[in-house]
C-alpha cells in the first residue's frame, strides 16, 4: 500500500508521500516523488498502485520530459495529459498479462505544480483509466493509495485559504495516522512544497527520528482531549450502569 497526499491551498502545493514498496513477501524503501522544473516551470507527480505498473509509466514520463529544463508546454494540464497518455500506454501493453495472472492494473497518480501559462498552481489526480480531475477550493486535497486513516484530519482541519505551513503540519498528521493504522505504510516520508508563483519546488525526507516527537505529541493530544469531552450529554445513559461491586481485602478475610 502507498500513501500519497497532495493539497493545494491559496499560497502553493504540499506533497507528503511515503516511501515503503511492497512485492510479495519483499519490503523495500523506495521515493514515489518525482520533480521536474526549469526556469519557469516546475512539476511534481507522486504515483501509488502496482509496482511494476508504476515504475514502467514514470519511466516512459521520465524519458518524454527529459533531463534539460526545456519545456514544450505552457499549461500544466498538458503535462497531465501527456502523463495519463502514458498509463493508457502501459495499460494496452500489460493489462491484459496482468489479468491473465489474477492481477488488477493499479495505477493512481497526483501531478502538481505551475507552468508560464498558469495564472495559478494546479493539482490533479490520476486514474488508472488514464481519465484525470482537477483539485479544486472544495475539497483542497487527495489521497492515493490508504486514504481512509489520514480524511478525518484533513477533513476537519483543511481549508483552502490555509497557508503552506498549516497544510504541512496537518498533512503530517494524516500521514502519522496512516501509518499508525497502516502496517504497509511507514516512514522516511518525503516532503514537496511549492510557493506560487517561484516556479522552484524544494523537498525533503524525514526520518522515524524526526518525526517521533510530533507523533507522541498528537497521541498525547488526542488521548487529553478524550479526558476532558464533558459527558453531561450522556449522564442519563452512564446512570443505568451497575454499581461497582466492591470485595473485601485478601488482609480481612477470616482464615
Amino acid at each position: 500500500m502507498t500513501f500519497c497526499l497532495g493539497m493545494r491551498v491559496q499560497d502553493g502545493l504540499v506533497g507528503i508521500a511515503d516511501t515503503r514498496v511492497t512485492s510479495g513477501s519483499e519490503c523495500i524503501t523506495a521515493r514515489k516523488v518525482s520533480i521536474y522544473q526549469g526556469k519557469d516551470w516546475s512539476v511534481f507527480t507522486m504515483t501509488s498502485g502496482l509496482r511494476s505498473v508504476r515504475d514502467k509509466v514514470r519511466t516512459y514520463f521520465d524519458e518524454l520530459m527529459g533531463d534539460g529544463e526545456e519545456m514544450r508546454y505552457d499549461r500544466i494540464f498538458k503535462v497531465v495529459n501527456l502523463f495519463a497518455d502514458q498509463v493508457r500506454r502501459v495499460s494496452k501493453e500489460d493489462k491484459e498479462s496482468l489479468h491473465d495472472s489474477g492481477l488488477t492494473f493499479n495505477m493512481h497518480a497526483l501531478v502538481g505544480g505551475q507552468l508560464s501559462g498558469d495564472a495559478e498552481h494546479k493539482l490533479y489526480m490520476i486514474y488508472p483509466e488514464g481519465n484525470w480531475v482537477d483539485v479544486g477550493e472544495g475539497s483542497p486535497y487527495q489521497i492515493i493509495g490508504a486514504s481512509g486513516y489520514g480524511k478525518p484530519v484533513l477533513d476537519r482541519t483543511l481549508k483552502f485559504t490555509d497557508s503552506v505551513a498549516f497544510a504541512l503540519k496537518v498533512g503530517t498528521l494524516a500521514f502519522d495516522s496512516t501509518r499508525i493504522s497502516a502496517a504497509d505504510v511507514d516512514l522516511p516520508v518525503d516532503a514537496v512544497l511549492y510557493k506560487k508563483g517561484s516556479y522552484h519546488m524544494i523537498s525533503q525526507r524525514f526520518e522515524k527520528r524526526d518525526l517521533m516527537e510530533i507523533s507522541e505529541w498528537w497521541q498525547d493530544q488526542l488521548r487529553n482531549s478524550v479526558h476532558e469531552l464533558s459527558l453531561t450529554w450522556a449522564e442519563s445513559l452512564l446512570a443505568k450502569l451497575p454499581a461497582t461491586e466492591t470485595f473485601p481485602s485478601s488482609s480481612n478475610k477470616k482464615s
